[in-house]
């Protein structure tokens, strides 16, 4: 904008000189002025190289440009009574001239100092001429301060960093007894287990400056930017030191070295060693804690795992049922609460859930009493939104003929009846055939407790109650009319099946050995390989993994078979009502019926002629992590 008004200035300057220097007056040829001049018409003129000015005898004005070297015109003028003068040589014109010329040229260099300038202004953020410049961000409390009270459900993870906020709060009581600050801490847990949300609370808590930036700001396409920006980064940590520096998920930058295709000297790598180099090298870098967070500790260099890095590596793991309990603590705060909300039920009710997962539970059941236009958020919106969380969100718009929504009934009557059979199931939450996300139907389980292992008589019951839903429609339906919304169940199963195989030594014909193991490839492309990998070993693991998958399918189908006239209930009860709690599918089991005040659904919507497309179901297995689409 500066360098456009000061070019359109200079135009302005160069027109007004310019139409100052013209000459003024009615134009003549030069033969015409000397005729007139002869003829005795002219009073006075005024001659220079570059024109002639004059005036006539009747009072008027005129110009004409001369002939070079007329010897004549002198003479001519004083034969006739001219009154004639010179005039000086005007360099303006030169001047003017020499300024038009110049001035593309000055324009060029200024819009490039202009552009330049602001480059060198934003090089901090990313500019050409900072690239090497550290994107880390000091953190204020304008960003909203959080403390360790906002800090739930991970009580050790919060005890090991609250000593490192001791240390640089108080650090003469730790070092006259030889303890030393710790310079690193590794932040190791799933998604949303609340890793950013613990070094927020230390930021908070220490009165530092805290410095924060991601793994993926180190790297650009220019090879050496990560390795000066590592170094620029811990320049600003020294200048403000002692102060804390988060590197947010570190596996971006910190992956093992030797995987890169060709050589191995590529971007990420010299970043990596700069950042070995500057964590602890030869020069010691006082007072700079380094706090860094991943969800992929697997993939990370052991060289930057060591002692003197990160001297702690600091797990924060998925809840358990008192941790879920704070967490929804924390949030509801936020929330209008009625009366009959439990915290400590829905926490019982929610196995497996991060603390992301519980603040988005809290949200979602906000959102559910808004749309319902309630001023408390009651237990129920809790409910709907656990199911919408865990199961998707309601498709109710979505039309079924009569004949797939009573193959989809049978299916899920046949993984809930399987799973009332198999002592060591997870007891039915809800069964469903109103279509879920992907689902047309699923049988949801929940565990009674936290699970951290998996014992082999579960596994065999998954396996069976997984193929529950193909036999219910098979024994229904005839074996020409098994629909393919089994798929998703049949994938469990044999997952399940090669995991009981090959990894967890589940097979007494191949015993307690690794067979598959997952490994990191060219450009942290994951694979799964065989370890032991000849032809024999390699067939009857296949062999093996059948077997398990056919040994679930006959479970299911003896279970069924057996009990046909309580899958018929089931089935009748599910076209009746659509959802089924836990609790009224154990009193339809024991008393022949449900005791329901709600009225029964409604007539069955049909679906358009020439729609054939027959969606997944799903069914998961709450609480263990395990999900598997199952099928309608």
């Amino acid at each position: 904008m500066v360098w456009g008004g000061v070019f359109l200035g200079l135009l302005l300057v160069v027109s007004m000189f310019g139409g100052g220097n013209q000459a003024g007056g009615t134009p003549l040829l030069y033969s015409d002025f000397k005729d007139k001049v002869a003829e005795g018409k002219v009073e006075t003129v005024v001659i220079s190289d570059e024109s002639i000015v004059g005036k006539t005898t009747d009072g008027e004005n005129f110009s004409t440009i001369p002939v070079k070297n007329d010897p004549g015109l002198t003479q001519l003028l004083e034969d006739n009574g001219v009154q004639y003068s010179g005039k000086e040589e005007d360099n303006g014109n030169m001047l003017i001239w020499a300024l038009v010329q110049i001035l593309p040229f000055l324009l060029i260099l200024g819009i490039a100092f202009f552009a330049l300038r602001q480059v060198q202004k934003g090089g901090g953020a990313g500019g050409a001429m900072g690239f090497g410049k550290s994107k880390a961000k000091m953190l204020t409390e304008k960003q909203g301060r959080v403390t360790f009270e906002d800090v739930a459900g991970i009580d050790e993870a919060r005890e090991e960093l609250e000593e490192i906020v001791e240390f640089l709060k108080d650090p003469q009581r730790f070092s006259k007894l030889g303890g030393t600050i710790p310079k690193g801490a590794l932040l190791v847990g799933s998604p949303g287990t609340g890793k950013t949300l613990l070094a927020r609370a230390i930021a908070g808590e220490a009165g530092v400056p805290f410095f924060t930036i991601s793994g993926s700001d180190f790297v650009e396409m220019f090879v050496g930017v990560g390795a000066s920006r590592v170094r620029d980064m811990f320049e600003q940590a020294k200048k403000n030191a002692p102060c804390i520096l988060f590197i947010d998920e570190i596996d971006a930058v910190g992956r093992s070295r030797g995987h890169g295709l060709g050589n191995s000297n590529d971007e990420r790598e010299q970043t990596l060693n700069q950042l070995l180099v500057e964590m602890d090298g030869f020069e010691a870098n006082e007072g700079i804690i380094i706090i860094a967070a991943t969800n992929r500790p697997d993939v990370l260099d052991p060289a930057l795992l060591r002692p003197g890095r990160f001297d702690r590596q600091v797990v924060v793991p998925i809840p358990d049922i008192d941790g879920r309990e704070k967490i929804l603590a924390v949030h509801m705060k936020k929330v209008p609460l009625a009366p009959d909300v439990n915290p400590r039920t829905i926490a019982r009710g929610t196995p497996g859930f991060s603390g992301a997962d519980l603040a988005n539970l809290v949200n979602e059941a906000a959102l559910l009493a808004a749309r319902r236009n309630k001023r408390l958020v009651a237990m129920q919106e809790f409910e709907d939104a656990k199911d919408k969380v865990m199961m998707g969100a309601e498709r109710k718009s979505m039309v079924m003929d009569e004949d797939e929504k009573k193959m989809t009934a049978y299916h899920e009557a046949g993984h809930a009846l399987v799973s009332l059979n198999e002592p060591a199931s997870d007891p039915i939450h809800k069964a469903t055939i109103i279509p879920r996300g992907r689902a047309l139907g699923m049988v949801m389980r929940l565990p009674e407790r936290d699970n951290y292992s998996y014992h082999r008589d579960k596994m065999h019951a998954n396996l069976a109650v997984a193929m529950g839903g193909r036999v219910a429609e098979e024994i229904i339906f005839g074996h020409d009319k098994v629909s393919s919304g089994a798929s998703g169940d049949i994938q469990y199963a044999t997952d399940l099946a090669r995991n009981m195989v090959t990894k967890w030594g589940m097979s007494d014909k191949l015993g307690p050995l690794q067979y598959e193991a997952s490994q990191e490839g060219y450009l942290g492309m994951g694979s799964t390989q065989r370890t032991m990998a000849g032809a024999e070993t390699n067939k009857l693991i296949d062999a093996e993994i059948k077997a398990l998958v056919e040994g679930g399918l006959k479970r299911a189908n003896d279970v069924l078979t057996e009990q046909e006239d309580k899958l018929h209930l089931l089935a009748q009860a599910l076209l009746e009502y659509e959802t089924l709690t836990g609790e009224e599918i154990d009193q339809l089991m024991k008393d022949g019926k449900i005791d329901r005040p709600d009225e029964p659904k409604g007539p069955v919507a049909v679906r358009p002629a020439g729609s054939s497309t027959v969606p997944k179901a799903g069914k998961k297995f709450g609480g263990s992590g395990d999900s598997a689409p199952a099928g309608a």
